[in-house]
């Protein structure tokens, strides 16, 4: 029953374990090693599919690229920090050649009442994940970086737990071989105790150390992160 109960225990510790090293893959490392910003969804002009607490993820491309159907970000003024993420309807061009791009929300009835300059738009949706925009919002600035730190030295430090427990299982079942070593002439009958944890070893060590350091490295770019992700309407 100890045993049963152990595994248990250690199946919803991993379990917790790959769901918030993939939250923080998500929302922190894939935006900052692909050079892309991760933004919250903060109104229901682009329902159904990027309801609001949707976390997009929005990667830089050239205007060239961006065709009629793709969902762009775009600052609502330039130079504002404000920005809006629609899908484009319509590409035309200015008198002096400037591409504009006409933009709606997918809920909306009537298209945005400005053209889109290209110097305004920040990137072409690249993926979303619904929901997590809510906790990327919360966790903002000097709050985003110390749950981080938070959570990663939890983790960490239940790895470190996990390894020192790998490292006295292995001892345990060495100490039988050693012995019958050095009395071989002496037989010993060893009785299983009602209870033992015998089957609940620690997950393999280099798991623990690809998860360490991939926590390690969360931390870091999260720390390198120049500014705090922004909200889009």
């Amino acid at each position: 029953m100890r045993s049963a109960l152990g595994w248990v225990t250690q199946v919803l510790a991993w379990s917790v374990i790959l769901l918030v090293a993939g939250v923080l893959a998500l929302a922190v490392v894939v935006p900052r090693v692909s050079g892309s910003t991760p933004y919250t969804v903060m109104t229901g002009s682009m329902r159904p599919d990027f309801p609001p607490g949707t976390l997009v993820v929005v990667k830089p491309v050239a205007t060239d690229d961006i065709r009629a159907g793709d969902v762009i970000t775009y600052q609502r003024e330039s130079g504002r920090s404000t920005v809006v993420t629609h899908r484009v309807t319509a590409i035309g061009n200015r008198l002096d050649g400037e591409k504009v791009f006409t933009t709606r929300g997918d809920a909306n009835g009537a298209a945005d009442p400005a053209p889109v300059r290209e110097v305004q738009v920040r990137g072409r949706l690249w993926y979303a994940v619904p929901y997590l925009g809510y906790v990327n919002n919360v966790l903002t600035g000097r709050q985003r970086q110390t749950a981080v730190l938070v959570v990663s030295g939890a983790l960490v430090g239940y790895a470190v737990f996990m390894f020192v427990g790998a490292v006295r299982d292995r001892r345990r079942k060495r100490r039988p071989a050693d012995e019958a070593e050095v009395r071989p002439l002496v037989p010993e009958v060893r009785v299983p105790v009602s209870g033992a944890a015998t089957t609940g070893s620690a997950p393999p060590l280099p798991a623990g150390g690809v998860l360490v350091g991939l926590l390690l490295l969360i931390v870091l770019l999260d720390l390198l992160r120049p500014s705090p992700p922004g909200a889009s309407s």
